[in-house]
């Protein structure tokens, strides 16, 4: 199935790109600077919108159909300093305290524990350092669009690489000791109904 989900992947979100994740996506990370991590990079999506105030970017892919293209978009492009690593998030090749900055777009969705992924995300940041998310969560849970989520959500993690529709990525970025900053919800556009509840903004490990 990664193969198949690497090849169609694109060309599947092409729609809700145009719509509004390239805005989305340019508007997360305008500004960064410093040392930066990408979690769950993918095919290179977020590729175009990273700012050459950028020192050193690292980019996390394990699934190596994706990475392949993820790595093939590099080649194309001019980046500040970066790697490709096949790493997992819950074991992140980086040093604690190591960055300034970490990125996380359409990923939190399919780790296998958003506990761990966020657990490894704050340790790897500075005090002070910031998450940047934007991620497709769970609806409102009185709502039938949650109702659809649970129904479907068994067969949809196994047509799309583990992704959950019910969870709540808020909170769990709460949950994991960071202070949000700022949050918007808003509906993903052009994508399949049950996917087009989101959130995008930042986050910051306390300074103490």
């Amino acid at each position: 199935m990664s193969r198949v989900l690497a090849s169609i992947y694109d060309r599947w979100m092409r729609p809700a790109e145009a719509a509004c994740l390239v805005e989305w996506r340019a508007e997360l990370v305008r500004g960064l600077t410093g040392e930066v991590l990408e979690v769950g990079a993918g095919t290179g999506a977020m590729l175009t919108h990273y700012p050459l105030t950028i020192s050193r970017l690292v980019l996390v892919e394990p699934d190596r159909h994706m990475r392949r293209r993820l790595e093939a978009k590099c080649r194309r492009m001019v980046l500040p300093t970066f790697e490709v690593s096949d790493a997992t998030i819950d074991r992140l090749p980086l040093s604690d305290a190591s960055l300034d900055a970490v990125v996380s777009a359409l990923v939190l969705c399919s780790v296998p524990s958003e506990h761990t992924a966020l657990a490894e995300i704050f340790r790897v940041l500075r005090p002070g350092g910031r998450l940047f998310f934007l991620e497709h969560v769970a609806a409102d849970r009185l709502s039938s669009r949650f109702a659809w989520q649970r129904r479907l959500e068994p067969a949809w993690r196994f047509c799309s690489g583990n992704c959950h529709l019910t969870r709540d990525t808020e909170h769990a970025i709460g949950a994991a000791g960071f202070q949000v900053d700022h949050i918007r919800r808003e509906s993903m556009r052009k994508s399949v109904p049950w996917i087009r509840a989101s959130i995008r903004g930042s986050a910051r490990k306390p300074v103490s």
